[in-house]
């Protein structure tokens, strides 16, 4: 599909690989709605309207069912239609198994599994309506393989994966494709802090032997969006870490 004056919405966009995502969207002509937990940056919105798109903020915690139906219902109230979901917020709470507490699961859970389940629960009756709609969900390769310390954000991310490929089916004869997207070592705040040694870790680990970039994501989520003959699959954007047979 065309992105021409779309409505894409992106949780999690004011930094990271939502915000390129986002950016990415607003370059191909779509209007955005931004969301995050604290208040986006002007400077983002100002960016994205720089592109001659229109945008709108909503504020929630996609963790909380009433305020993801919010952000659908808002949505379309001001844009008249749900065109792309990108599910994209998330959070690590990293330990080992043995220090992990049941907290630090079930929030990591709430978060990356149970908000992307919320988004979609209520996208769905708006998309089911249109007979049209992308649904673009942030898994990880964490997702596929595992890693020592994320036992509860890899099994958040697995989680996305079977609940990716399970609303695609549901929703494939309105015309829905729903999609997972599963990035490797990304250049973020997130990677910036890790030591040096960690990070020649993992390069290590890396077939191309780079960390990959937000704008890699991004374009991979664009893409998906204008493929409506492409559904129930994970793309790894990981520079070829890991490879299915």
């Amino acid at each position: 599909m065309t992105l021409e004056n779309k409505t894409v919405i992106v949780t999690g966009s004011s930094r990271g690989i939502g915000k390129a995502i986002a950016l990415a969207f607003a370059k191909a002509g779509a209007n955005i709605v931004l969301n995050g937990r604290k208040p986006i940056p002007t400077e983002l919105v100002e960016e994205v309207q720089a592109y001659g798109v229109k945008v709108h903020t909503i504020l929630g915690d996609m963790s909380d069912f009433e305020s993801a139906k919010r952000l659908i219902e808002e949505t379309k109230e001001v844009f008249g239609s749900v065109d792309v979901l990108v599910n994209n917020a998330g959070i690590t709470n990293d330990k080992l198994l043995m220090r992990m507490s049941e907290e630090d699961f079930d929030q990591t859970i709430a978060v990356n599994l149970k908000g992307t389940f919320n988004t979609i629960r209520h996208a769905t009756k708006v998309m089911l309506k249109q007979r049209s709609g992308t649904i673009i969900n942030l898994s990880s390769v964490v997702g596929l393989v595992g890693n020592v310390g994320q036992a509860n954000y890899a099994a958040s991310k697995a989680g996305v994966v079977g609940l990716t490929k399970s609303a695609a089916r549901e929703l494939a004869a309105r015309g829905i494709t729903v999609n997972a997207i599963a990035p490797g070592f990304i250049e973020t705040e997130m990677t910036d802090v890790l030591a040096d040694k960690m990070k020649e870790q993992a390069v290590g680990q890396i077939p191309l032997k780079r960390f990959g970039q937000v704008e890699d994501v991004a374009r991979a989520a664009v893409f998906l969006s204008e493929n409506n003959y492409i559904t129930g699959q994970v793309i790894n954007i990981d520079g070829g870490m890991v490879m299915n047979g």
